[in-house]
């Protein structure tokens, strides 16, 4: 007798618990060997003060176990409370969040009827460190944090995917021609880790492009890996062009844990209704048991899972008169589909072994060795002043060594050879370089000094770095 793989499930909030039931359900009519360790997070944690929707005890059990089944939680609103599913991902390191985008055309409506996409998502950083601040009555600044080791991962993940399921193209979406240093980076890696794959096809888009492209015509992408933000959302675009963001499962993997997820949230007005469609969990749980090493049962629930759509057995949310035959509630769906365990769909191309999930290597990071050189300093001011005034203002500061090099205003220059036109908020950014040979840090010190002691608000500074003999830095157009 096989021992059973301890897994840690949440219940959730919403319509989660009644989602969850049913997939635990199916879990057990198919015989899949795992022990199950509940734990309760989200709303109620919320409440009871944890700004994070879980309490420490509960990151014990998830680490205990082998894998993660989550249903989806809901944020109270107001400010104060940290998304849990970034709180997860990030401590656990489950840098890779794939989100599996299939037509199952004629049985659920789409333009798209052979899309079948996978979106592979940096899960860590980017936008979504979550790292911002207030710097001045009208500006916000939130930090976007792309680095070279968490590229390397996540766009090696997709190669490896690629070569693990039989998939042709891995292709890159990034902004690098507005975002030259950050989303260049990752197009920079994607370029050097493609390299290592030639028997996998690899192209690159712009993001704005390659949206529309996706939009329109799926069936020319495979695997798309990108950052954070795109990611999340072109995986809700893509879920949707293919039929629902209903019918798609999520997994997040690292080096030492997993999560799997549906990819929509709790939507709380269909509580309690047993209406929802549990489709996205359950793919969700087949994505778990090809982690956890039970291809064989995954293989009987997906399969049981189209025959049962193929038959027409469909919730409201995809059910279409003349297409669909039976609307079910949510734990009616899993009836059904229990019923057809072992049948596999005559359509719908059906599963015949989901393999078995193969185990990556952790990660090893190799520190850059390149030549880093400081040259100056960028100051970054609150003033509600003119252009006009701030500008004679600062220009007639004695910085010393030190020059104005140049002023701007949301990235555009307004010092020297502004425009009248441009149009200016509260934040100001000073750029200062050395009238002669290189910058040095202790200087820095003296020149904070100088500005405060004349009146200027400081907000922050940036050190300006060459690296390699090219700047590591903006210029006054981007």
């Amino acid at each position: 007798m096989s021992k059973k793989v301890p897994i840690t499930v949440a219940r959730g909030d919403g319509i989660g618990p009644e989602i969850m039931e049913a997939t635990l359900k199916i879990l057990s009519a198919a015989g899949s060997e795992i022990e199950v360790h509940e734990v309760e997070i989200g709303e109620k944690v919320y409440l009871k003060g944890h700004p994070t929707g879980i309490e420490d005890s509960t990151w014990k059990t998830i680490r205990n176990t082998k894998a993660f089944l989550k249903a989806p939680i809901t944020t109270p609103q107001g400010g104060g409370f940290k998304s849990l599913n970034v709180t997860i991902r990030t401590t656990l390191g489950l840098y890779a969040n794939i989100r599996p985008c299939v037509s199952y055309h004629p049985f659920v409506a789409t333009k798209h009827p052979i899309m079948d996409v996978v979106i592979v998502r940096e899960n860590e950083e980017d936008l979504y460190s979550g790292i911002e601040y207030r710097q001045s009555p009208e500006v916000c600044e939130s930090i976007k944090l792309i680095s070279q080791p968490g590229s390397e991962k996540i766009i090696r993940y997709a190669f490896e995917y690629a070569v693990q399921n039989g998939r042709k193209k891995v292709t890159c979406f990034v902004k690098d021609n507005i975002m030259k240093l950050s989303d260049g980076l990752f197009h920079q890696v994607f370029d050097e880790v493609a390299k290592e794959y030639p028997h996998i096809e690899s192209d690159h888009w712009i993001v704005d492009i390659g949206a529309a492209k996706l939009a329109d015509t799926p069936e020319v992408f495979d695997v798309i890996v990108m950052p954070n933000l795109y990611g999340d959302i072109l995986s809700d675009v893509g879920a949707q062009i293919a039929g629902s963001v209903g019918l798609v499962g999520s997994a997040n993997i690292g080096d030492h844990g997993a999560m799997f997820e549906a990819i929509h949230g709790s939507a709380p007005r269909r509580a309690g209704q047993n209406v929802a469609n549990p489709s996205a969990l359950i793919l969700a749980s087949v994505m778990m048991l090809i982690h956890i090493g039970q291809p064989k049962i995954a293989a009987t629930i997906h399969n049981g899972w189209l025959k049962t759509l193929e038959d027409g057995i469909h919730t409201y949310d995809i059910f279409k008169e003349g297409v669909s035959k039976e609307k079910v509630g949510t734990q009616e769906f899993a009836d059904e589909l229990i019923k057809r365990l072992g049948q596999t769909p005559t359509q719908l191309k059906g599963v015949h072994s989901e393999g078995k999930a193969k185990e990556l290597k952790p990660f090893i990071r190799n520190p850059i060795q390149t030549k880093r050189v400081l040259v100056g300093i960028d100051f970054y001011l609150y003033s509600s002043e003119t252009m006009e005034t701030l500008e004679k203002k600062l220009t007639s500061q004695d910085f010393g060594s030190y020059e104005v090099e140049m002023i701007t205003n949301r990235g555009a220059r307004v010092y020297p050879d502004g425009m009248k036109e441009t149009f200016c908020i509260d934040q100001w950014r000073l750029r200062l370089r050395p009238k002669s040979g290189s910058a040095k840090q202790k200087d820095f010190p003296k020149l904070f000094e100088i500005l405060t002691n004349n009146g200027f608000d400081v907000i922050k500074t940036e050190h300006l770095y060459d690296f390699d003999g090219k700047p590591g830095y903006s210029s006054a157009k981007g």
